[in-house]
């Protein structure tokens, strides 16, 4: 530590450029970030659209990064350093640039694909499994330029990975496996983010995710339930979403034998005209029908109310309403909803 502080002070006038063009280059790089994140800044907030703040967002970190990089740079190329000394500096300098420019573009690409996925229809829905793929593949690119740079050929890397891919391709096959039946149900289109599916062994919920391992879906309970891919592309999906929102609720009544059919078909009719277009949910277009289904009971006549309920989720609020108001009529009317009845019949043996 000694001899290092003495030649320090016995050569001090050689350090001395270099370091002030170090400070020079950051204090002007700090400068000029200062300007244009104002700039973009300003910008964004004129802007109605998100796209500049995703950008500015990305780029605030690593331009300090590029600043103290340049800093460096500048600092070596006016110092006194062996030019081999010089050379490896800028080499290494230009690595970290790369690996730091690979990351930002890799951020932004999974940002950019978000933010156009929602904002457009596209093909492919916006996912964590196309977000992902969006950055590796930028990541890759990046990859292949640093090694480009450092004359590195890639043919013998692509020629070991070949041969090692197909160990891991055995050893990660669970993995590989919901990797692409993520691809798969994500290209199908029949399981989309937001939508309210059912599986076959009763689980059911909004999609929320569709990773590169599993798919995962919110019940109505607001529990997360975590379904691998490769499971989810072969078991029965009910999409409620598809072909569309709209579905059509059946609301079962049951009235006593004392009365006419026509009279209770007519009483159902009126309040579903009634609550159609007022609860929230319960579609008007098209109108609402009663039917006399199932029809005859063990101790009632029963019948069936059938309307539109603009989604899934709406039928539980529908059928609250309209129950409460079908039986407040009834009540109105005189219209008995029976007991169980059951006829037991005594036989004398003797």
């Amino acid at each position: 530590m000694n001899l290092i502080l003495e030649s320090l002070a016995l050569n001090w006038p050689i350090y001395v450029i270099p370091f002030a063009v170090f400070l020079l280059v950051v204090a002007l790089g700090a400068i000029l970030r200062r300007i244009l994140f104002r700039t973009l800044e300003k910008w964004a907030t004129k802007s109605s659209g998100q796209l500049d703040d995703i950008a500015v967002a990305a780029l605030r970190g690593p331009f300090l990064l590029w600043i103290v990089i340049a800093g460096i740079y500048a600092a070596t190329q006016t110092s006194e350093l062996p030019a081999r000394a010089t050379e490896l500096v800028g080499k290494a300098l230009l690595v970290l640039w790369i690996v730091s420019l690979t990351a930002v573009a890799s951020r932004l690409a999974g940002a950019l694909v978000k933010f156009y996925g929602r904002s457009t229809t596209s093909v492919l829905p916006v996912t964590t499994l196309t977000q992902s793929l969006a950055s590796l593949a930028v990541a890759i690119i990046g990859i292949l330029i640093l090694l480009d740079t450092l004359h590195i050929s890639v043919t013998p890397i692509l020629t070991a990975l070949g041969v090692g891919g197909i160990a891991v391709a055995l050893a990660l096959q669970d993995t590989l496996s919901n990797l692409f039946a993520g691809f798969y149900v994500s290209l199908a289109g029949q399981v989309r983010l937001g939508d309210y599916i059912k599986l076959e062994s009763g689980e059911e919920g909004f999609v929320t995710d569709i990773s590169w391992r599993s798919t995962t879906i919110r019940a109505l309970a607001n529990n997360l339930i975590v379904i691998p891919n490769a499971k989810l592309a072969q078991i029965i999906v009910t999409n409620y979403y598809l072909p569309e929102r709209r579905m059509s609720l059946l609301i079962p009544v049951g009235v006593s034998y004392d009365h006419d059919p026509e009279v209770v078909e007519r009483i159902l009719l009126e309040e579903a005209n009634a609550g159609a277009g007022v609860i929230p949910g319960f579609l008007a277009e098209p109108p609402p029908a009663v039917r006399f289904i199932p029809g005859f009971g063990d101790s009632s006549i029963n019948f069936t109310v059938i309307c539109q309920v603009a989604e899934f989720v709406d039928q539980y609020l529908v059928q609250h309403e309209m129950r409460k108001r079908i039986f407040k009529r009834f009540r109105q009317e005189g219209i008995e909803i029976p007991f169980p009845i059951r006829t037991v019949h005594l036989k004398q043996t003797t």
